[in-house]
């Protein structure tokens, strides 16, 4: 096949405070082993470091490198600001700190054609660059981490509920009019179930691989799956029928373990099991996960996954219902009904 009939790909960034990662990520992206024309769109929200000067040299070092604003901040609305600024009928999702596989896009249009999906996306490979990332890096990629989500843990090419990050037809994200700013997390859930309700087909494949930078900090990992599980209920609230019992796991385990400290301390000692059974299971759950790892960082596995489950639970048990109301009202009609 010549360059000329391979599809130009747009290759669209929200970007956020990302100097750390931003460079490396791009040349991951100008790097691919694909033979068609490509561009890079970044979306620049209101960094507080280096990103906009790092940003600004990339598009001197290569004029396939463009950049737009999004002084939002948000990524949905730096996702469909990006879209609008691209120009080519494959649109490639990336994020600030992903680094794509070297034949990343080249497999993802392949999928694209024999499947006829809308959207194909591939496994988040969290891989750290010192020993606490390394230990929420194993704990992201463990079944007692985060289930048998397979964009997580791997698993069979097929159809999907939604996928990581994802290579789109435009024509597809044209028909969906882009992704819901009202969705501050879970913005790919919502288009992917949008584009599924209009007929279309969402594809996994472990063929398609992204390296993922964890989160640098318990704090950072905290606020992340907090935040994970604050919209996961505003999913469940959004779509009745999405919830299912690797979502309720958390949030039941937060509860579990803040009654059995209470009736531990106030009632009896015999409900400390609880809590103790609780730590007891993701030490023995972190020995597999952290095979191969430093000692360092094996012992830091199960604080990564308290911080993971604990965070995640509390987010999704506080999540208000006015949040889930708002986005509810925002609702876009699927394509199907905008046709009839």
């Amino acid at each position: 096949m010549s360059a000329a009939q391979y599809p130009a790909v747009s290759v669209i960034m929200p970007v956020l405070n990302e100097e750390r990662h931003l460079r490396n990520s791009v040349r991951h992206i100008l790097e691919q082993e694909y033979a068609g024309e490509m561009e890079v769109v970044i979306a620049l929200g209101p960094s507080v470091d280096r990103t906009d000067e790092i940003a600004a040299e990339l598009v001197r070092e290569d004029s396939r490198v463009h950049t737009v604003a999004n002084p939002t901040g948000r990524t949905p609305a730096a996702l469909n600001a990006a879209i609008k600024a691209s120009r080519h009928p494959i649109v490639v999702r990336v994020d600030g700190h992903g680094m794509l596989s070297p034949n990343y896009i080249a497999t993802a249009v392949r999928l694209l054609e024999e499947t006829g999906a809308q959207n194909v996306g591939g496994i988040m490979h969290a891989e750290g660059e010192n020993a606490w990332e390394d230990a929420v890096a194993a704990a992201m990629t463990s079944k007692i981490g985060v289930g048998n989500a397979a964009f997580h843990t791997g698993g069979q090419a097929g159809p999907a509920e939604t996928v990581y990050l994802g290579v789109f037809r435009r024509e597809a994200l044209e028909r969906a009019d882009g992704y819901n700013v009202e969705f501050i997390r879970a913005q790919d859930w919502e288009l992917n179930f949008r584009i599924r309700e209009a007929g279309g087909l969402v594809w996994f494949s472990p063929e398609l691989k992204v390296q993922y930078r964890p989160r640098p900090s318990v704090r950072a990992l905290a606020k992340q799956y907090k935040d994970y599980g604050r919209w996961r209920h505003v999913v469940a609230r959004y779509h009745s029928g999405s919830i299912n019992l690797r979502y309720l796991a958390p949030p039941t385990a937060v509860c579990a373990i803040a009654a059995g400290i209470v009736v531990g301390a106030a009632v009896t000692p015999w409900a400390f099991v609880v809590p103790a059974g609780y730590v007891a299971a993701i030490v023995a759950g972190s020995l597999p996960a952290g095979k191969g790892l430093s000692l360092k960082a094996r012992a830091q596995i199960p604080v990564a996954l308290a911080t993971m489950h604990m965070s995640w639970g509390y987010g999704f048990l506080t999540s208000p219902r006015s949040l889930a109301k708002r986005v509810i009202a925002s609702r876009r009609p699927s394509v199907r009904e905008q046709t009839v």
